[in-house]
């Protein structure tokens, strides 16, 4: 993060779907590192850098209050929540028994379609870890392991796996950009679609498990 605020994408427009829109902008801003814990931001500030009115980031950020992932502090704005090394490594150890198996399955259960589907949205891993756009790579993470879960055909599976990304922090994420060494990660998820299209269950197991690693691992470094 520099000097003059978080790396956050520019949204300009208008529309009912932009409060959702810079709610999950925000969240991988949180995640990435770009907002962070103990720092007040204020909605015209987050504003000017999205690049839209107020309203909406102020509507996003009453979402992440109620998400607990943001405090509100009377007349100056939100404070991130710090989460410690210990709950991170729950949320971590929760998404391994549910990810990990249930990704695995879908080896044998998956429509072809269906895992063919997702590949624009590996594709969009790789080059934003190319652009070193981080919020931009956690997005479309987001949208692709959430997407390969809900194949599994179980909605609150996929909501639990939601809350639990959402809790994250992969601070770890701006060194490698830094170093050119994210896009080996951003790969993963091309090998893993690969695998799962190969029906090659015990390869998804190992991709996924070795992925899921880099959480608190690689991407966790501070």
């Amino acid at each position: 993060m520099t000097a003059r605020g978080p790396a956050l994408p520019a949204l300009g427009g208008r529309g009912p779907s932009y409060r959702e829109r810079v709610a999950d902008a925000l969240r991988a801003a949180l995640i990435a590192g770009e907002l962070r814990p103990g720092e007040v931001y204020s909605a015209p500030g987050l504003a000017a850098r999205f690049g839209v009115s107020a309203t909406p980031v102020r509507e996003a950020l009453l979402d992440l209050a109620k998400e607990g992932l943001v405090d509100a502090v009377p007349n100056k704005g939100y404070r991130v929540t710090a989460v410690s090394e210990r709950q991170l490594d729950e949320y971590t150890q929760v998404r391994a028994l549910i990810e990990i198996p249930t990704t695995a399955a879908l080896a044998g259960t998956a429509g072809t379609a269906a895992l063919a589907a997702l590949r624009p949205a590996a594709e969009e891993i790789v080059a934003a870890a190319e652009a070193g756009d981080l919020i931009a790579y956690v997005d479309a993470d987001r949208r692709f392991h959430l997407g390969l879960l809900a194949l599994a055909g179980n909605a609150h599976l996929v909501e639990v796996v939601r809350d639990l990304r959402r809790r994250s922090r992969l601070y770890g994420l701006t060194a490698l950009a830094e170093q050119g060494r994210l896009r080996a990660s951003a790969e993963e998820h091309l090998e893993l679609l690969d695998a799962l299209l190969a029906r090659d269950r015990e390869a998804v197991h190992a991709v996924m498990t070795r992925h899921l690693g880099h959480v608190r691992g690689l991407w966790a470094a501070p």
